[in-house]
């Protein structure tokens, strides 16, 4: 039987079980046809075509996949949950403790790269959907900038912003913008953990799962990571979202008014132009002090 569960959402759902059942998981998966594996702080990750189940350490079951509705239906909840929580949704907000991570400013030119996290728990998580969160792709920046007072204002966060020099130097370093992505995870991650004690983490997957862990692991930090594509559709991390995204709005505006040259989002034709007129106002060589040099837009602008 399951020891507490974790409300589900339409795209994963993650419950707490006993690691007793862990054996008969094992099997019942095995011959269903799952190819198992032992990534870092797992018991198991199986997966085949439509669906994937991971049992973590602490005792947390995720699943999740075009076909998880089916495999929760038919075999999890009757079989391993002994309850029907998913057949029969019930649509309460999570309420789970948890660290949500996301990130903006990846696929700007123009200005920093930003990624926030956010802690909430049972005591102010219903909190977030009354001032207003959810994904900050579905906000305007006005409402962005509304939201993200209430979130600094009402909860514990932290924030890593990387200015474009600071950027263009890192990335020299890393070589891959996924690792350099995972370092600032992986120091957004270390800081809420001291800060609250909570070890269980929720990120929107931006690469393959190793590349966070790798990173977790080089800071010798040991948490329960849910890593999932469109994460922001969990409440805690759109919070973030809503953070970082603010975040970079700032540090672009800032960065204009600084250099006295309107400096778009994105890396469209109006990037272009305005990186040409930046460049004829204060020579190539500052563009890295505005810019990700590593773009495409770089020779874009230079040419």
């Amino acid at each position: 039987m399951a020891k507490s569960s974790n409300k589900p959402s339409s795209s994963i759902f993650v419950q707490t079980i006993d690691l007793k059942l862990a054996s008969k998981l094992i099997k019942d998966l095995t011959e269903q046809g799952f190819e198992l594996t032992t990534p870092q702080y797992t018991v198991f990750s199986a997966k085949k075509k439509g669906v994937s189940c991971t049992l973590y350490q602490s005792g947390k079951l995720t699943v999740q996949g075009k076909e998880m509705s089916e495999f929760l239906e038919f075999y999890l909840e009757p079989h391993i949950l002994g309850a029907f929580s998913h057949t029969y949704k019930n649509l309460d907000i999570d309420q789970t403790a948890r660290i949500g991570i996301d990130e903006s400013g990846k696929g700007d030119f123009f200005g920093p790269l930003c990624i926030a996290g956010v802690y909430a728990d049972s005591s102010n998580i219903g909190k977030l959907e009354t001032i207003g969160v959810k994904d900050s792709k579905l906000l305007s920046d006005k409402a962005i900038m509304t939201v993200a007072r209430a979130i600094r204002a009402e909860f514990i966060h932290h924030i890593v912003k990387i200015n474009p020099l600071k950027y263009n130097e890192l990335y020299a370093q890393f070589k891959n913008l996924n690792h350099l992505l995972a370092w600032g995870h992986a120091t957004t991650i270390e800081q809420l953990v001291t800060k609250t004690n909570c070890r269980s983490v929720i990120i929107d997957q931006f690469a393959s799962e190793h590349v966070v862990i790798t990173a977790l692991k080089r800071k010798k930090l040991e948490v329960d990571l849910t890593q999932r594509h469109r994460g922001e559709e969990d409440l805690v991390v759109a919070a973030a979202s809503i953070l970082a995204r603010e975040t970079f709005l700032k540090g672009l505006e800032d960065l204009s008014k600084q250099f006295g040259i309107e400096l778009p989002k994105g890396a469209s034709q109006s990037t272009i132009k305005a990186g040409r007129n930046f460049v004829g106002k204060h020579g190539q060589s500052a563009l890295g002090n505005v810019g990700k040099l590593h773009f495409k837009t770089t020779q874009q602008v230079i040419d």
